[in-house]
């Protein structure tokens, strides 16, 4: 569609149109004829009538009030008549595909004149390749469906497995061999916990908490015991299913009986007389994406212990929306299961032998929060370091009160230090194997995500104050602030919460500690 050709206008025509019925003003050298729109303007007419706006430039009025991308939409644009005449617009918002040139947007290895030991050159075009994706399918996709509670769109899922997205996010490992990746950016041979560490950052960043629990996060801590221990007959079946995203999993271990406590769980599940089925029954709650779940890895107690058995959506199994602080979206479901018939086959690892296959499982559901939680951070830091920029209090900007740098201070410094010793863990992990992992990581893995969710919240309520009103508001200039903070409580209680972790950490160390160490 060819683009309406702009007239061109000196200050001088602009700022004789400065009446009710017929009123222009100019927002970063762009004119806008907003004559029929200032009574339908949510604020009230009465904002443009005063001399500093009406006929005048409105842009610092109009970026201590607006996002900028509210010029983009359509019936915003449509009001745009034409430009100052030798001037060009210089602001800009979000820009699709590209790195962010606002200081501590981006962690240190993306940011220009910065190096890392860590990150190659195949890692920076996967980078290069997911923000791409993610700007172009994701994240129009994500905020709407953040609002109205409806699940990720079906093309969204396509897309993610065309590109075999969701391949990836089960890290490396053979079930990536002979796929191509991204497009053929980076080789199944090479892909390493950076490459996975990537394309979770890179998806952290629509700021949409719960559609992005909703974007296959089930599979992300579901489907890994199905490859790790189911038999071979129960891979070939499920696995490419969920990563061609025509089918999705989650992980069904928490019951309203016991959270962090895996051995007080009271689901059952017992054999038949011909020992060739299960019958499970009990209920699950606080289940990501069981809403919408077609499997459901399930931890069960058994004659033999605690075992771990994936059920099929079947006759028996009832799934409820439970409504928590961020997005239905994500599918957070309270699940029955009523004299529900398994298939012996069914049963992941030996029976007995759950709590192996969980624990085995908690590393990586944890270092996959602590990579969206160090980047969600960072988009906060990124937020405030351009509101403080752009909004003025007492005649000058926020930036210029010395309250506000400490704070700003505080948080860039807590993205920083979590980001940092996130790749310090992930080093150890490309060069351990998984059972080196297990033994060695589970300490610092915890320790880890304590320290980012508790960074995450402190720097949640100093945003808050950076934003003061606009901070608890869903729309508008603190959006992605209101939404942080009444969410970010979510990753320091899934997958163990912070006390847990914590206490987790300081045993593996004391557990570990030389004998005759003495002060």
């Amino acid at each position: 569609m060819a683009t309406k050709e702009m007239k061109k206008f000196t200050r001088d025509e602009v700022a004789k149109h400065n009446t009710p019925g017929d009123l222009w003003i100019v927002v970063d050298a762009k004119v806008y004829d907003i004559s029929r729109f200032m009574d339908l303007h949510p604020g009230g007419a009465s904002v443009f009538r005063t001399e500093d706006i009406a006929g005048q430039d409105a842009t610092e009025a109009f970026y201590g009030l607006h996002r900028h991308e509210i010029l983009k939409r359509p019936q915003y644009a449509r009001l745009q008549i034409g430009t100052v005449d030798g001037e060009e617009s210089v602001i800009y918002g979000r820009e699709v595909g590209k790195a962010s040139d606002v200081p501590y947007a981006e962690p240190t290895w993306l940011a220009e004149g910065f190096y890392s030991p860590y990150f190659k050159e195949s890692h920076k075009r996967l980078q290069r390749a997911m923000r791409k994706f993610v700007d172009e399918v994701i994240y129009p996709d994500a905020l709407p469906h953040e609002e109205d509670g409806k699940r990720p769109s079906a093309h969204v899922i396509k897309a993610m497995s065309d590109l075999n997205i969701h391949a990836m996010r089960m890290g490396p490992g053979k079930h990536l061999k002979g796929l191509t990746l991204m497009g053929g950016v980076v080789a199944p041979e090479e892909f390493d916990y950076f490459h996975e560490l990537v394309i979770i950052q890179e998806i952290a960043r629509i700021g949409a908490r719960g559609y992005g629990d909703g974007l296959q996060s089930g599979a992300v801590i579901g489907l890994p015991p199905v490859m790790n221990f189911g038999s071979d007959e129960l891979k070939a079946r499920i696995v490419p299913e969920v990563l061609s995203g025509t089918k999705f999993i989650s992980l069904a271990i928490s019951e309203a009986f016991a959270g962090s406590d895996v051995a007080g769980l009271q689901t059952t599940a017992t054999k038949t007389e011909d020992e060739k089925h299960w019958i499970i029954n009990g209920t699950k709650k606080w289940i990501t994406n069981g809403v919408f779940s077609d499997y459901f890895t399930v931890g069960c107690k058994t004659d033999n212990g605690f075992t771990v058995i994936l059920v099929e959506r079947s006759e028996g199994v009832e799934t409820k929306s439970i409504k928590t602080s961020y997005s239905p979206s994500a599918g957070t479901a309270y699940i029955t299961f009523d004299n529900v018939k398994v298939p012996v086959g069914n049963t992941l690892g030996p029976e007995g032998g759950g709590i192996f296959v969980i624990l085995s499982n908690f590393n990586h559901e944890r270092w996959v929060m602590c990579c969206s939680g160090a980047r969600s951070q960072r988009g906060i830091v990124e937020e405030c370091l351009k509101w403080i920029n752009q909004r003025k209090a007492f005649g000058k900007p926020l930036s210029s009160q010395a309250v506000i740098r400490n704070k700003m201070a505080r948080m860039i410094a807590r993205a920083e230090s979590t980001q940092a010793w996130l790749e310090n863990v992930t080093m150890q992990m490309c060069n351990m194997s998984y059972k080196q992992q297990s033994q060695k990581l589970a300490g610092p893995i915890g320790l880890l995500k304590m320290y980012t969710t508790k960074c995450a919240q402190d720097t949640a309520e100093d945003a808050v104050q950076v934003f003061g009103g606009r901070g608890i508001t869903k729309t508008g200039m603190g959006q992605f602030i209101e939404h942080y903070h009444r969410t970010v409580t979510f990753d320091a209680i899934l997958g163990g919460a912070e006390d847990v972790l914590g206490d987790l950490g300081v045993r593996q160390a004391i557990r570990q500690m030389p004998k005759n160490a003495r002060l």
